[in-house]
Formats: C-alpha cells, sequence, structure tokens
C-alpha cells in the first residue's frame, strides 16, 4: 500500500504552484475548474512519484499558527546535505523565512525547515 497524494487547500494556487515548481521541481497539471462549486485544483507530480493536489474556492477562510492539529510540514528529500545546505539558501535568498538548520537532528536527520508560501512549513533532508 502506499499514499497515492496529499492534497492542501491554499489561498493563491498559482503562487502555490510555482513554489514547488521552482523550488521543488514539481510537474504540474492541468488546472481543473469545477464551475458549480468554484473548486479548483492542480496535481503536483514529483521524483519518485508523490503527488500533491493544491486546491482553492471561494471563501475559504486563512487559519494561521505554526503548531496546529492536522498536517504541519511537507518533507522533500533532495539527496545529500549539500543540496539541503544549497536549497535552504535559495529559499533564503529567496525571501522565504528559515526556521531551523541546516542540521542534524537528535533523530540522526540533515535537514533544515523554512516558513514557505502562505506560512506552510516545508522540511529539506537528505
Amino acid at each position: 500500500m502506499k499514499i497515492e497524494h496529499v492534497a492542501m487547500y491554499v489561498q493563491d494556487l498559482e503562487s502555490a504552484k510555482t513554489f514547488f515548481v521552482t523550488f521543488f521541481q514539481a510537474i504540474p497539471g492541468e488546472l481543473y475548474h469545477n464551475p458549480v462549486t468554484g473548486l479548483r485544483t492542480y496535481f503536483l507530480a514529483f521524483e519518485g512519484g508523490a503527488r500533491l493536489e493544491i486546491m482553492n474556492r471561494p471563501g475559504m477562510e486563512q487559519e494561521n499558527g505554526l503548531k496546529r492539529t492536522g498536517l504541519i510540514h511537507l518533507a522533500f528529500s533532495v539527496g545529500s546535505k549539500t543540496r539541503v545546505d544549497a536549497l535552504t539558501q535559495e529559499l533564503k535568498q529567496a525571501g522565504y523565512t528559515i526556521l531551523s538548520g541546516p542540521r542534524t537532528t537528535g533523530d540522526g536527520y540533515y535537514e533544515s525547515c523554512i516558513l514557505g508560501f502562505e506560512d506552510n512549513q516545508i522540511e529539506i533532508t537528505v
């Protein structure tokens, strides 16, 4: 068994798509729009087969807070410590906040965590 995809609501669909395409080499599918509900979605495919569905619709309320129930972060494996360091620096230079790292965690992961689009936490690991 494997997880087929994870979905998340976003406020700005195009900016979210651009973030994942630019920094994580996502391959976006075609825009889906349901004219009855106003729902708009993109499926983003990543190397290795993982998919992320980003969605928005009219009337969504923005939820703030870094600590909350539900999904708390997305983690991307980039293959090496050097790539973790480089991508973290690239995101910092692009104006994103670095929350932690790069560092080796107590449980042995080499990672950084950034505050990405719409305050979503993104972990970058080997």
